[in-house]
This record gives structure tokens, sequence and C-alpha cells, in this order.
């Protein structure tokens, strides 16, 4: 059996609105039911988890009323940080489940049913997947004296989601004492020591963080069209 969490805690205080980021609108239909709808297009059989701040779960259920978006799923309560999040939404997966459990931004609508796929079955056999993709821009690191250099971007990638795990792999690694350290669900895995394999993923999977990202969301789905 496969699950996904699907996180979405932002505010949406870089949109500059009241609305969170994840509520809005793309192409006449509100961000996460985009993201949660191609999950089960993957895989119909997917358990979706949804992982939402407490203040903002009955404006979701408003707003599955009102664009009658009945697809199945079980809602987790979001904690103080991502990594709380995800442990509560991990509550909601059985001990003794025996698949695969993947955690996505909820505004990422965008990942492709393909990149679903090959997380999953990735997973499968290496134990811990994330996707990624090329840096196509050229990267500088900065010293500790204020200089800077140029470094070989071939030497690394864009981590995207979801990120993909064995469930006793990721329930044993969030039994783990947060850190600040951990910046997404596979430096948690690694903590512990394990190994992560990287996939391919798609360029169109962008986090929509920005005014701008959702002009891009809009272009990208009229082009789509």
């Amino acid at each position: 059996m496969n699950y996904i969490i699907v996180v979405a805690g932002g505010k949406g205080l870089r949109m500059g609105g009241d609305i969170p980021k994840q509520f809005l609108p793309v192409g006449g239909e509100p961000v996460l039911m985009r993201t949660l709808r191609v999950f089960h297009e993957a895989d119909e059989d997917m358990r979706i988890i949804l992982v939402l701040p407490a203040d903002q779960q009955e404006y979701w259920q408003q707003l599955c009323r009102e664009y009658h978006f009945t697809l199945s799923h079980q809602v987790a309560t979001g904690g103080e940080t991502r990594f709380h999040s995800v442990q509560n939404g991990l509550a909601l997966v059985p001990d003794d489940a025996d698949g695969v459990v993947g955690v996505h931004d909820g505004v990422r609508p965008f990942v492709s049913v393909e990149v679903i796929r090959r997380c999953y079955e990735g997973a499968r056999q290496h134990g811990a997947v994330v996707p990624v993709v090329p840096v196509v821009e050229t990267v500088r690191q900065l010293l500790p004296e204020g200089d800077s250099l140029t470094v070989d971007r071939n030497q690394y990638r864009l981590v995207q989601t979801p990120q993909t795990f064995r469930i006793p792999l990721l329930k044993e690694a969030f039994q783990q004492p947060y850190q600040p350290a951990f910046t997404d669900d596979a430096s948690v895995v690694e903590a512990l020591g394990y190994r992560i394999a990287l996939v391919e993923g798609n360029r169109e999977n962008i986090k929509l963080t920005t005014p701008s990202d959702i002009r891009f969301a809009e272009s990208l789905l009229t082009c789509n069209s």
C-alpha cells in the first residue's frame, strides 16, 4: 500500500494576501485540490493524508463543499515545524503498514504522474528516494571572508518532492528528536545513516511561493490545455 502525506502549512505571507497560498485558485481550482488529485491519478489506491494547521481545516472543508471535491483523504493537524507536521501525518499511517510513504509540498501541484510513480518504485528498490533536477544557472559559494567563488554546478542538484521512503524507515527516522538541520524529510532519514537515492524530477514541479509563481502556473495550464 502506498501513502502520501501532503504538507500544507503556509500562511501565504509572500503572496501578499490573506488567503494561504495552498488555497489560492489556479485554473479555477484551489492549488491544494490539484495537488491531491495528481497523486490519485498516479495511484487510485493511494492513501492520502493532508496536514493542515488547525485554524485552516474548517476553511478547507468549506472549499471542498464549494468545489464538490470528494476525493477521499484524511486530515492531520500541523505542528510547530514541518518536521512536527510530517510526524503528525505519519501517525495516521499504521505501524504495521507494508509499503511506501511519500511526503509532498501542498503547493507543488505540477509534479507529474511519471515522477510520482518513479519515486515510489525507487523507494521500493532503494528505501529512500528524492526527485531532483539539474542546476542550470551559475552557482557561487559565499566564503567567510565575504568573498565568493564559482562552483561546478554539475556537482549539485535541486531537490523536489515527493520524497519517498519505505514506511518502517520513515517511522524510525521520525522518532528522533527534532534538529534545526532537518530541512527536509531526506535529511531526517540521513541522520540515521541511510543513503538517499536520486531520481529524475520534472522542471514544472515548482513550489508556488510568490505571485509570479501563480502567474507562471496559470500560463503553464494555458499552454497544456
